[in-house]
């Protein structure tokens, strides 16, 4: 399917300082954030031919509020290390955008407590308010919350688009099967220059 610029926006997935920040929490962790960094300039390419284009530009934040009392089984038992080093932690710098990402006035900003940006969040009616039936996704972890979300939205019928080259997971190799298993079903694979030329 072809990339359009109406009816579409793109969804800037947890591109946090805890995740490309090397004073972040997922380095503090001992996960190579250095991996997911590359992510950075492929957004940021993005997110100027969105704004160019006129497509909205939404963001979202992976945050937990005080205590954890949102985290569920990841920082209480899968990954405890969440909870050690304080990550995530709503109003943290940890949690906010990265500088060379950080939001513009207009766009809008989602936090969640889960992989997919649909669970619990005000996304699915921010899209319909706006008209979007079709998506184009970036961001971190490939395999994670970009992967979790992807599907959610190919199952809700947008038209999922996942940018290759603006995505970035802290295992190559889970980077590539994610965005194997998301071709295959859920939507398509594209480029940074897909995008650029389908919004020129």
């Amino acid at each position: 399917m072809d990339i359009t610029k109406e009816n579409t926006a793109l969804l800037v997935v947890d591109m946090q300082n805890s995740f490309t920040e090397p004073k972040g929490s997922m380095a503090a962790m001992g996960l190579p954030h250095e991996e997911l960094r590359p992510a950075i300039a492929g957004c940021r390419t993005l997110i100027d031919a969105a704004h160019a284009a006129g497509v909205p530009v939404l963001y979202t934040r992976y945050v937990f509020q005080p205590g954890y009392a949102d985290g569920g089984l990841v920082p209480d038992s899968i990954v405890p290390g969440i909870k050690e080093v304080g990550a995530l932690a709503a109003g943290s710098w940890d949690a906010e955008i990265c500088a060379e990402l950080a939001p513009a006035e207009g766009d809008i900003v989602i936090d969640k407590s889960r992989p997919s940006a649909f669970y619990g969040t005000r996304l699915e009616p921010i899209l319909t308010g706006l008209g979007v039936r079709s998506l184009v996704i970036c961001g971190v972890t490939t395999n994670i919350c970009v992967e979790t979300t992807a599907r959610d939205a190919g199952q809700r019928d947008y038209a999922t688009h996942v940018i290759s080259d603006a995505t970035a997971e802290f295992d190559k190799a889970r980077h590539d099967y994610a965005l194997h298993g998301i071709g295959f079903i859920f939507g398509w694979v594209n480029t940074v220059d897909d995008v650029v030329r389908a919004w020129a």
